[in-house]
């Protein structure tokens, strides 16, 4: 009784099924017409494109652009690069032979700072971003066949200053295992950078991931918070350090010590910086002397000491003056195992630096000072970062 009806219910589903496959069909426009759809394709745009013989080429399609430039202060002796316009739009310039490492750079296109459309590779600062480009070569940082570790962008409460805040934490390869704790060491940027910059331009987990995998230096957590707590400004007096001492100190340091696996003792700590995260550095350790065992001064040290540098000279008692307690105690002088600074010897902060390692040395610490040659650069940076990581928890 139920078959005439199912197969009526059969052939209908097919008469219904073959109506949609027309109706789709007739809806497909013909071959000729799709081109017009599309429109015509422009030019393809490679940028940047790094050569074997370490020249850089930069191009952006701005075909109704009247000057574009290139803005790359980070590559010795280019600054701003006029860039030139083929038939087709697209300007276009060659620098270098570059030496191998990260570098940042913008275009300037008739006057408005933008970043290459054609390069996902970017570096956060306080207040822009960078577009960055990475030329090989370098045996300490390069991206090698070894074990990595990992970077995690962390988002944190921060009750001292009641709002949210962000650092970047680099774990060492095994870490994710979850077996064993380990030394950390905090790692601070330098004025209109961010928490993401010595990862990024800086290189710093690569750096640590070819020292680990050589032997060279411990497995250690690397916690690099921002310094930045608002826009960017040398205000009178030097510096603002109070809000980001504050932060590091009440937030930043307890986050850590609860959320990782971290030794939580002076001989497993380690804090450094660049520029006016070499300030902070003092700002951090010198008060608190009894829970760091390393600390380091990357292109820095107390501002305005020797009667300039940001900011101008202090107001009120001298760094010294409010750190003379702690200066000069013997016992606490007695776990320190380094006291690191480098600054190149063309380095606007090179005074700074000499003075406040003359000012240490006065008051009884054995300080380490290495002058390199260059500038208040990344160039610099890495290569003291790659210097200061092995000597750390040994």
């Amino acid at each position: 009784m139920h078959t005439p009806r199912a197969m009526l219910s059969v052939a209908a589903a097919a008469v219904l099924w073959t109506a949609v496959l027309s109706s789709r069909a007739s809806a497909q426009p013909a071959a000729s017409e799709t081109p017009r759809m599309r429109g015509p394709m422009g030019p393809q745009v490679v940028s940047p494109e790094v050569a074997a013989d370490r020249k850089i080429t930069f191009r952006i399609l701005a075909p109704k652009a009247e000057a574009v430039m290139l803005s790359a202060g980070d590559i010795p002796g280019q600054g701003r690069t006029e860039m030139t316009k083929n038939a087709e739009g697209v300007w276009e310039v060659t620098v270098g032979p570059i030496d191998a490492g990260a570098y940042r750079y913008n275009f300037n296109v008739d006057g408005v700072s933008v970043i290459d459309p054609r390069n996902p590779a970017t570096s956060e600062s306080n207040a822009n971003t960078w577009s960055l480009v990475y030329v090989p070569g370098s045996d300490f940082m390069d991206t090698k066949d070894v074990p990595h570790g990992a970077v995690a962008s962390v988002t944190y409460y921060s009750k001292s200053l009641q709002r949210f805040r962000r650092m970047h934490v680099y774990t060492p390869p095994g870490y994710e295992l979850g077996e064993g704790k380990y030394p950390v060491f905090y790692l601070l940027h330098g004025a209109m950078d961010c928490d993401d910059s010595w990862s990024s331009v800086g290189r710093a987990g690569f750096i640590l991931d070819n020292l680990i995998a050589a032997g060279k230096a411990k497995p250690m957590i690397v916690v690099m918070p921002a310094g930045h707590t608002g826009p960017f400004t040398f205000g009178r007096g030097g510096l603002p350090m109070d809000e980001f001492v504050k932060d590091f100190n009440g937030d930043i340091l307890p986050y850590v010590e609860k959320n990782y696996r971290v030794y939580a003792d002076r001989q497993h700590r380690a804090i450094a910086g660049l520029s006016m995260g070499g300030a902070h550095t003092l700002s951090i350790a010198i008060p608190n002397l009894d829970k760091f065992a390393y600390f380091g001064v990357f292109s820095s040290g107390v501002f305005g000491i020797a009667g300039g540098g940001p900011g101008g000279a202090p107001q009120g008692p001298s760094y010294e003056e409010q750190n003379k307690a702690v200066l000069d105690n013997a016992d606490l002088k007695k776990g320190l195992k380094l006291v690191w600074f480098a600054t190149g010897r063309e380095d606007f902060l090179i005074e700074t630096s000499r003075a406040t390692v003359e000012m240490l040395k006065k008051h009884g610490f054995d300080v380490v000072f290495k002058e390199t040659d260059g500038a208040h650069t990344w160039i610099n940076w890495r290569n003291y970062l790659n210097e200061f990581a092995p000597q750390l928890f040994q």
